[in-house]
């Protein structure tokens, strides 16, 4: 291990990895210091069950990362050294009380024939989406991949007022600012089409009555039908590999098992940091920390020197938390509403709009929800290889779940510590996967459930088990993510800069705030 570098990266994220890539291309020495033993933060894959059985441990959908701007620069590249993705043409799908399901895909008017047989009306109005989507793609994701400076972002809306006209580009500002339920009920009558695409909403802290969470929907649902959705061939893991060897490779050092306890400064400078046993190191260039908002607080030792900007990172939001449950299967849920449902990498089980936004309200209120919302990921339907031949994986987000216990709205669990709720809880969720696929639970080969605070005490950027690193509301958006004026993340302290899932533009697996912190220092 140097005892100095260019650039002190703290963290392994995705948004870390990306900013190391980029900086060891332009020549920086740079290292990287994480306090898990295994890198990667959220995107990482783990043999938590049986041996053979390769489970995502939190990200497992990689799409966003495969259409991103570093990956345009660097996929080339981190294809030869073992990147892949295995891409799903059937990409998600919801199960409702009824025994109906509906369901989004890329073959030829497969979607449009399943709207159909809900609503005609409907189905005329997803056409529309489909033909309008890639011009207004082309605006949405120039918002979506440039830096939150008002210079640049004020040429993305001069150049849509250019093209398409101040009534378009009002209609788009419009969506960005609209709630889920307020765009899905205006554009579709079915109420299974509404809770199908609105449960993306909940991907993303957007319970369908919070403003600024369309976008989220209509992205997910039209870049779904357009392109499908990718995962990592073997694991999610794969990005996170093939991101370090190149980043060794170029120079950089990757240290795991390795806690920073604070940034030093010098001169009112980030100079280097201290680890957790003492060890101080110095960066020349920049302290770059994949870090929330109250860990930045933290290795600040509480004080940045500019009083305002510290009273907002205190006061940063977190989203409700997520419980994971991971799964080692004999064979797949035989969904009742219907086998195809096997061939989807994602099926949700989020009834009604309603239903949804009790579910919010409730965790939000520190309740354990009587029906939380369950993503359940079927990756080796994608991508066999992650389990023994003829097994199978099942990964299931439980959303929303409080980090903190207050209560169980059902009534029926009195613990409120995680390490003896989890379990109870897990059961809550794995019966309503059994009431839509009957036989379920008989073909469970062993589990391992992760609580919030277990996601927590593994990524410490995961408050609560948050695992968007921090409300999308409105408030905490665009220019104020995390703060207003810290968007792209900068900081008081001169040379230390924040980036992360905290940082605009937010969670996802795109890399964004990583990547364009490193073109900014790195001159591109």
């Amino acid at each position: 291990m140097r005892s100095d570098y260019d650039a002190i990266i703290i963290g392994t994220g995705i948004n870390s990895l990306a900013c190391a890539v980029h900086l060891c291309a332009k020549g920086w020495r740079v290292g990287l210091f994480e306090q898990a033993q295994t890198p990667g933060g959220a995107v990482k894959t783990l043999e938590l069950t049986e041996p053979g059985f390769h489970h995502d441990w939190a990200a497992m959908n990689l799409s966003l990362l495969a259409g991103s701007g570093f990956f345009k620069a660097y996929g080339e590249d981190l294809a030869s050294r073992g990147l892949e993705f295995a891409p799903a043409s059937h990409c998600f799908a919801s199960v409702f009380e009824d025994g109906k399901w509906f369901g989004v895909s890329t073959g030829p008017g497969e979607t449009r024939a399943r709207i159909a047989a809900f609503s005609e009306a409907d189905a005329k109005a997803w056409d529309k989406l489909c033909s309008e989507f890639p011009g207004t793609a082309e605006h949405v994701f120039a918002l979506l991949g440039s830096p939150m400076q008002m210079h640049i972002q004020g040429k993305v809306f001069l150049k849509a007022l250019y093209r398409k006209g101040f009534a378009w580009t009002a209609e788009l500002v419009r969506l960005l600012l609209s709630s889920p339920r307020k765009f899905l009920t205006e554009t579709f009558e079915s109420d299974h089409i509404r809770a199908t695409l609105a449960a993306w909403g909940m991907h993303l802290d957007f319970a369908p009555d919070m403003a600024g969470g369309a976008v989220f929907p209509y992205l997910e649902s039209m870049a779904n039908q357009h392109f499908g959705m990718v995962i990592g061939k073997g694991g999610a893991d794969t990005v996170t590999r093939a991101m370090i060897s190149r980043i060794e490779d170029s120079g950089g050092e990757v240290h795991c098992g390795r806690r920073v306890a604070k940034v030093l400064r010098s001169d009112g400078k980030a100079s280097g940091i201290a680890l957790e046993d003492g060890t101080e190191i110095k960066a020349g260039r920049a302290v770059i920390a994949n870090v929330a908002p109250g860990g930045l607080m933290e290795l600040l030792e509480g004080r940045s020197g500019d009083g305002a900007f510290d009273g907002k990172m205190r006061k940063f939001e977190h989203a409700p938390g997520t419980m994971m449950i991971h799964l080692a299967l004999d064979a797949l849920p035989d969904w009742a509403a219907g086998e195809e449902l096997k061939t989807f990498a994602y099926v949700h089980i989020a009834p009604s709009l309603d239903q949804m936004a009790r579910t919010y309200q409730q965790a939000k209120a520190g309740l354990l929800p009587d029906q939380p919302v369950l993503v359940v990921g079927q990756p080796t339907v994608v991508d066999p290889s992650r389990a023994p031949e003829g097994k199978h994986v099942l990964w299931v987000q439980v959303r929303m779940v409080p980090g903190e216990i207050a209560g169980d709205a059902a009534g029926e669990i009195s613990e409120t510590d995680w390490n003896a709720v989890k379990d109870l809880y897990a059961e809550r969720a794995l019966d309503i996967i059994e009431r839509h696929a009957p036989g379920f639970k008989s073909k469970i080969r062993s589990r391992a459930v992760i609580s919030p605070l277990d996601l927590q005490a593994d990524n410490p950027n995961l408050v609560g088990g948050d695992q968007v690193a921090g409300s999308h509301h409105l408030s905490q958006n665009f220019l104020f993510r995390p703060a207003l004026g810290h968007a792209t993340g900068k900081t008081p302290v001169d040379r230390l800069h924040l980036t992360g899932a905290s940082v605009w533009p937010g969670a996802g697996t795109g890399a964004g705030s990583g990547y364009m912190l490193a073109q900014k220092l790195g001159g591109k």
